[in-house]
């Protein structure tokens, strides 16, 4: 009988010990899952003032930096290291490194967060693309493309390379394919009003390789990977293929007079969506051009793909967030997240997503919403004063470092 008690409570502190183990295991692990990857960061800009916030959510560490003009509209470079500050008013192109270097398998950190020397000027700057360590911008104001190299952003004096395009001032865009050459919008005057009508391929001294093959009745938002571009258009989505070649997708048949004026592209899931406000997110497959539904709806105010191309993040009018998976379209989460916003509001909130987190501004309260993508009703609150406007994820989605 003593022998058999004796086992019983070895067995006994035995337990004890593996759920002490197991407990101090959660505790120490636990923290670091539910928190945002280290090498991950947030610019914030703002409505009224020239103040930028960097956010460091896994420690809600928020710095104050100043750029040159209010309300910019901020953008990431495809290594995930630079953010690119455009002042579209204002003629002007900033820079703005986190000092995150990525490599294959960790992070390097190069510095501290700071602007880059390099200060571009062009002509209403508006359309930002990055390719490699290219960013290039689309100007407004002279239908002229801009471009600039990464590591060039630390070297004072240099200038944005202009590559002239023949076009006529309008609203247009560009994409980089990977054999380097761009398609770019052109306006042939058929259409009133700023948007452009066609698409054509140039290479970067600015010579015409492949020339325009479909007319438009306007052009809108693009997307690429590399390979095939993208374009929003009133006759259809305008496929342009690196070898010049040319095809309209008809949009659906209810579609009526709406079509997409934004075109994504979701790296990861390897899918192009097109949003329009008057129908909702839909799936555009190049290859059989089939353009089939994600979410239907006319309440979007938001419709982002996040850091890593894996998900749809949807923010509608009513405060609901909604998240799609990408893979196979469907709604993995849903639910309200912030008060109801007027469709008529000039300060709408603004996100962004990273594998873990949705980041809403707040215009009106000068926050930042932090949402956890698995429970959408953790929310954290970051407050950087003032009236946040654009928002843009810097840095890579990883916590080790070079040790």
């Amino acid at each position: 009988m003593f022998k058999q008690k004796s086992i019983f409570r070895f067995s006994l502190l035995a337990l004890s010990a593996s759920f002490f183990v197991a407990c101090q295991k959660s505790e120490e692990t636990a923290p670091e899952d539910n928190r945002e990857y280290k090498f991950i960061n947030l610019l914030v800009s703002d409505n009224t003032t020239n103040r930028l916030s960097l956010i460091t959510p896994q420690t809600n560490k928020i710095s104050a930096f100043n750029a040159k003009f209010v309300k910019s509209a901020l953008y990431t470079t495809e290594s995930g290291r630079f953010a690119v500050i455009i002042h579209r008013a204002d003629n002007t192109v900033e820079t703005f490194d986190t000092g995150f270097e990525r490599h294959s398998d960790h992070v390097d950190v190069k510095g501290t967060p700071k602007f880059g020397a390099f200060v571009g000027n062009s002509a209403l700057p508006t359309h930002f693309k990055s390719h490699g360590s290219e960013v290039a911008v689309f100007n407004d104001g002279d239908g002229t493309l801009s471009i600039a190299n990464e590591n060039d952003f630390h070297t004072a004096g240099i200038q944005l390379k202009t590559i002239q395009t023949g076009n006529k001032a309008h609203h247009g865009a560009m994409a980089k394919f990977d054999n380097g050459n761009y398609a770019i919008t052109e306006k042939d005057g058929s259409v009133a009003g700023s948007l452009p009508e066609r698409v054509k391929i140039m290479d970067t001294n600015g010579k015409t390789l492949h020339v325009s093959t479909v007319q438009t009745k306007g052009i809108h938002g693009n997307a690429t990977n590399g390979k095939v571009a993208i374009f929003g258009s009133a006759s259809g989505v305008l496929v342009v293929n690196n070898d010049g070649t040319q095809k309209l997708i008809p949009h659906p048949t209810d579609f009526g007079t709406a079509w997409f004026g934004t075109i994504l592209e979701a790296a990861q899931a390897n899918k192009f969506i097109g949003y329009t406000a008057a129908k909702g997110a839909y799936f555009i497959d190049a290859t059989t051009d089939k353009i089939t539904p994600i979410i239907t709806s006319t309440d979007i105010m938001q419709c982002k793909v996040d850091y890593a191309g894996a998900n749809l993040i949807v923010l509608l009018h009513s405060g609901e967030l909604h998240i799609y998976n990408l893979a196979n379209g469907l709604l993995k989460a849903k639910d309200v997240v912030i008060g109801a916003t007027e469709k008529t509001s000039t300060t709408k909130p603004q996100l962004v997503a990273t594998q873990k987190y949705i980041y809403i501004t707040q215009p009106n309260t000068g926050e930042v919403l932090q949402v956890q993508s698995s429970n959408l009703k953790s929310i954290t609150k970051l407050a950087v004063g003032g009236s946040p406007s654009s928002i843009t994820i810097v840095g890579t989605e990883t916590s080790k470092g070079h040790d």
